[in-house]
């Protein structure tokens, strides 16, 4: 029995892979979303440099507290977007994944313009949280609300498929829900009018991105 045989025309047309075995579509979609997440982070820069400086918060402020403090909680925001940009299955998973990575890399560079526009430094002596009243009780192991383990992070980080998207949801939730609260406190004690302004702004975002975030949990079937 002769072997079918693949035209040149077949072969063109079949999606190429990289060296894991994975789509090059995937593979060049991965590199746009990391050219997105950067233009993220200089829109941020940019934004950030708009602040007026004639008024400069300390650093024992609430708005350095919350700068510094919210960086580090977006920083683990957007790891865990391109994780799911990259292995999630459903389509909306990975595309919250991607808005909330670009999203909040931008809010990182707007916070860390304002400490050096500030003449702070990026890292301060003061306990995570210690700017907010009940900032103590809030700080699990070391982790601010909402904030993912290690192992959380690890499991995520080897899930795939449904189990996957369920995990990432479930993890971002509560990752917001902790943001959130921070938002709020800086609200209620800062008294920075630019950085309020920004902090409404994050605040509205990750609300609306509450509200997707749980009808798509409901829509595959996984509980908080």
């Amino acid at each position: 029995m002769t072997a079918p045989v693949t035209t040149d025309s077949e072969r063109d047309d079949a999606p190429a892979a990289d060296e894991g075995g994975r789509p090059a579509a995937r593979r060049y979609g991965l590199l746009v979303v990391a050219a997105a997440v950067v233009v993220g982070l200089l829109l941020g820069y940019a934004g950030g440099l708009l602040t007026p400086t004639l008024t400069r918060p300390g650093d024992t402020s609430a708005e350095a507290g919350f700068a510094r403090d919210m960086t580090a909680h977006h920083n683990q925001a957007v790891a865990m977007g391109l994780l799911a940009f990259r292995q999630g299955q459903d389509a909306e998973v990975r595309q919250v994944g991607v808005d909330i990575a670009t999203g909040q890399q931008g809010e990182i560079g707007t916070m860390q313009t304002w400490l050096r526009s500030w003449k702070l430094d990026p890292t301060g002596e003061q306990a995570p949280m210690a700017w907010m009243p009940d900032g103590a009780g809030l700080v699990k192991d070391g982790l601010m609300p909402g904030m993912a383990t290690p192992e959380e992070m690890a499991k995520l980080r080897t899930a795939s498929g449904r189990e996957f998207d369920v995990l990432f949801l479930q993890m971002m939730i509560r990752h917001h829900l902790g943001g959130v609260h921070m938002i709020d406190g800086i609200l209620a004690e800062g008294h920075d009018d630019d950085v309020l302004a920004v902090a409404q702004v994050m605040k509205n975002t990750q609300q609306n991105d509450l509200t997707n975030l749980n009808a798509a949990l409901k829509r595959l079937g996984g509980t908080l």
